[in-house]
């Protein structure tokens, strides 16, 4: 067991400067921990102590380390004190202190990927991960394929999670294990197309909102529905805009995808109301609803209206894209024709996969890795709208939730030179205009996703965007 009495560091503290000593000592002990001159597991000083070398109040090293620790940087144990994080053992050296890209676009060699999508796997490969996956491994392999709907153990569990994080009276045989969004709503679609009795020739017609997944909005195209994009506001979905003929309303209420809105109430109520008149489905996809910082959540669509709504959720933004998983609540009214087009598609999750999820729920990993990661966005998130907030020119939009934000440009900005510049100068954003379905007015704004960067490349990032936007 290492001790620390002393900090072997030269940590330089500048009083009167610019930056207050929080944040200074925060930034010498992360620089320290990513050019591995404090190793993993090595244990830093008690903050009385620190305080003492340093000449500064212990109240200041106590604001240091909660940073550090919130950013995954320190992790502080009962009755051990507090020590430099072991899962930073593969952390890359930095060019530059603190500063160095980490995230890669194969594409675009030595730019950080700031594009919206991409989650923190950092702190997820802990005990609760390897035991689920070991005991997932190591199991009995039967001789048969998974059933269709999932495994009935990973089916309870979710429904447990929607009960416990949603408030949605869920039961486990209306979960059916997906292999992510794209494949929940393709059953959806599936079963628009072809309801019991159809043959199969009808184009459905589905609400999608302007601007939105460009995913989703593929995926319908490509199953035959006709679209029929819907603004938003900063609000969300412009409900009084949906028409009477709709099969099927997709939104996402939670977080809009990508304007940032949260669906308010009132209006979640006059959505379901109007679905229900135009006899539609609403289908309520809940990609990141698990983020979401300070304000207290509203109620699903499908605790609202079980009866009219399809809940989709995905483990890809809160775990790992790389697992291809997620599941969907079926309203009971369609049930049946979604578990037959499931089993007429087979299953797409392994049972591996999904022995392996269904431990990691059950042993409550799920709920301690999203506590983890929430506080880690949320150190994200606070950095970014101070930074954004330091620039007039630059409107930071949709920070309610989520893992990414909307930076609006001043009017008449060209979105996509603003775009190359900050692409020259290394990092990857994404053009608010490429979400459009039909809109053509849009203002002129990128997406910056925080969900996998560190602060340096955020600090790096706004920088980079502001000089652009001049």
């Amino acid at each position: 067991m290492r001790t620390a009495v002393e900090l072997d560091l030269p940590l330089t503290l500048q009083r009167g400067g610019a930056a207050p000593l929080q944040l200074q000592l925060a930034d010498a002990l992360r620089a320290a921990v990513r050019e591995h001159r404090l190793p993993p597991g090595a244990q830093v000083p008690a903050t009385r102590r620190l305080a003492e070398q340093l000449g500064v109040s212990r109240a200041t090293v106590t604001a240091a380390y909660e940073q550090l620790v919130g950013e995954g940087f320190l992790e502080a144990r009962h009755g051990s004190g507090t020590r430099v994080s072991g899962h930073l053992g593969a952390l890359p050296t930095p060019r530059t202190a603190e500063a160095g890209p980490r995230h890669r676009a194969a594409q675009h060699p030595g730019a950080v990927d700031l594009r919206p999508g991409r989650p923190d796997t950092s702190r997820l490969a802990d005990t609760a991960w390897r035991s689920a996956w070991r005991a997932a491994a190591l199991a009995d392999v039967p001789d048969g394929e998974p059933p269709p709907a999932g495994l009935v153990p990973l089916r309870e569990q979710v429904a447990a999670h929607l009960r416990a994080a949603r408030g949605l009276d869920a039961d486990p045989a209306d979960v059916v294990i997906t292999a992510g969004t794209g494949d929940g709503l393709a059953l959806v679609a599936h079963v628009l197309r072809a309801p019991a009795g159809d043959d199969g020739g009808r184009t459905p017609r589905v609400v999608v909102e302007d601007p939105g997944y460009p995913s989703s909005a593929r995926c319908l195209r490509r199953l035959g529905a006709q679209l029929v994009p819907v603004d938003v506001d900063d609000d969300g979905l412009r409900v009084e805009r949906v028409p009477a003929d709709a099969d099927a309303v997709l939104v996402t209420p939670s977080h809009q995808y990508p304007w940032g809105g949260v669906l308010p109430l009132e209006r979640r109520v006059a959505l379901l109301a109007r679905a229900r008149e135009a006899g539609a489905v609403v289908v309520e996809d809940d990609y990141d609803g698990e983020f979401r910082y300070g304000a207290a959540p509203l109620p699903a669509l499908a605790s609202l209206a079980p009866d009219l709504v399809v809940h989709l959720g995905t483990f890809s933004k809160v775990l790992s894209p790389w697992l291809r998983a997620g599941y969907l609540l079926a309203p009971p009214t369609l049930r049946e024709a979604l578990a037959d087009v499931r089993r007429d598609l087979g299953a797409p999750v392994s049972g591996v996969l999904q022995r392996a999820l269904s431990a990691h729920l059950a042993g409550g990993g799920l709920r301690r890795h999203v506590a983890r990661v929430r506080r880690d966005h949320a150190h994200r998130r606070d950095l970014l709208q101070r930074l954004l907030a330091q620039h007039p020119h630059l409107r930071a939009r949709g920070a309610a939730a989520g893992l990414h934000l909307v930076v609006e440009l001043p009017a008449g900005t060209d979105a996509a030179v603003v775009l190359e510049r900050v692409q020259a100068d290394g990092f990857l954003l994404a053009d608010l205009a490429a979400y459009a379905v039909a809109r053509t007015d849009l203002p002129p704004a990128l997406v910056l996703g925080y969900g996998a960067a560190t602060l340096g490349e955020l600090r790096g990032a706004v920088a980079a965007l502001a000089r652009a936007a001049r």
